[in-house]
């Protein structure tokens, strides 16, 4: 079974992605084959166009998302999935990590969000605080060693979905960075202009 980082743990993927082609093209018989049982990821044109067979065969129902995509096209749909997945094309496509912002803060997506396809070591931690729980590397073999990412920095200046303060808003608790009256007197030096 493959592996992913999910909650910052190394654990079994029991989701398996749909082939969006395979399943809408008709096959010999004339028919589209049927959905497989199990928790599926559908890609999004998938869902589009077998949604409700989707919905009613068994198993738990995520989709993947380009980072081209625009999350309005499931909001609509969020309570039927398990999992929202986003592919990365590239490496330096940053579209994903809107689309990840957006769940989150704007739509309350409170499931599992998974990042997924050009996405490295590098990128974890960036990918955490936008939101995503959960990832998959190209390379499982590289899945123990990306840990130091999540731990790389002690803190960070800019909010984000799990700190939605700003450093500065979180350090200046009330008379944090108050200065007496004392030290608020300044004199200036001779020869020196206040």
């Amino acid at each position: 079974m493959p592996k992913i980082i999910k909650n910052r743990r190394i654990g079994d993927d029991g989701w398996r992605l749909l082939d969006a082609d395979a399943l809408l093209a008709p096959g010999e018989n004339g028919f589209v084959p049927d959905l497989p049982a199990g928790d599926v990821i559908a890609p999004l044109r998938l869902w589009r166009l077998r949604r409700d067979e989707l919905i009613g065969r068994a198993g738990r129902v995520g989709v993947l998302l380009a980072a081209h995509d625009a999350p309005e096209a499931i909001t609509p749909d969020l309570g039927h999935f398990a999992l929202v997945a986003v592919r990365f094309d590239k490496f330096g496509d940053g579209r994903g990590y809107s689309l990840a912002r957006l769940l989150r803060e704007r739509y309350g997506w409170d499931g599992e969000l998974r990042a997924t396809g050009a996405i490295g070591r590098d990128q974890l931690l960036f990918l955490s605080r936008c939101g995503f729980d959960a990832f998959e590397l190209a390379d499982e073999s590289r899945l123990a060693p990306a840990f130091a990412a999540f731990e790389e920095f002690s803190e960070a200046y800019q909010a984000s979905v799990e700190q939605p303060l700003p450093l500065f808003r979180r350090r200046a608790a009330p008379g944090a960075f108050m200065l007496s009256d004392e030290e608020t007197d300044y004199t200036a030096p001779a020869g020196v202009a206040p």
